[in-house]
């Protein structure tokens, strides 16, 4: 009886040991390939997208100068947007750009001074009401495919880094 108990606890002994080992093999295999697979990994990673200031300048120019001016200042129909964008970040730029807005809501007619209209738009961004009228943007694919671009160019004028001109294509 006690040749039969020895033998049996040595071969669970080596079979633990083996699966033991192989757990290792197995562990330090796929750090391996982890470690060999991050190389092109980070090869691949595209550089970050560059701001075309042009192509914001074209899209201001083509569908918003027309209500707040060539110069981003504002104009009768709309508010001076240097100050606007300064606060947004590109993510909250274009979601207040891409929505359509409609100012009057709950304006009275002799209450549309710029001064109430741009109160109104900061308290609009403020509470996140629902949207102001700009039928230019509302759906308009070249808006919407240079959106930060169109960010980048307002932001630049906004912080004094590009002038009124047009910027280099």
């Amino acid at each position: 009886m006690k040749t039969s108990v020895i033998p049996v606890a040595a071969q669970t002994i080596r079979t633990v040991l083996v699966l033991l080992l192989m757990a290792m093999q197995i562990g330090i295999s796929g750090c391996q390939t982890e470690f060999i697979n991050a190389k092109p990994a980070r090869e691949l990673n595209p550089p970050p997208p560059t701001d075309n200031l042009y192509a914001g300048w074209r899209v201001f120019q083509a569908k918003c100068a027309s209500c707040h001016g060539a110069a981003a200042t504002g104009g009768e129909r709309a508010p001076d947007l240097l100050p606007i964008v300064r606060e947004l970040s590109p993510r909250r730029f274009a979601a207040v750009v891409l929505q359509r807005y409609d100012l009057d809501k709950g304006f009275a007619e002799d209450s549309k001074n710029q001064s109430t209209v741009d109160t109104r738009i900061e308290d609009i961004l403020r509470r996140g009401e629902p949207p102001i009228e700009m039928p230019g943007w509302q759906g308009e694919p070249a808006v919407n495919a240079h959106i930060l671009d169109l960010h980048a160019y307002l932001t630049a004028r906004a912080n004094g880094k590009l002038s009124t001109e047009r910027p280099p294509p």
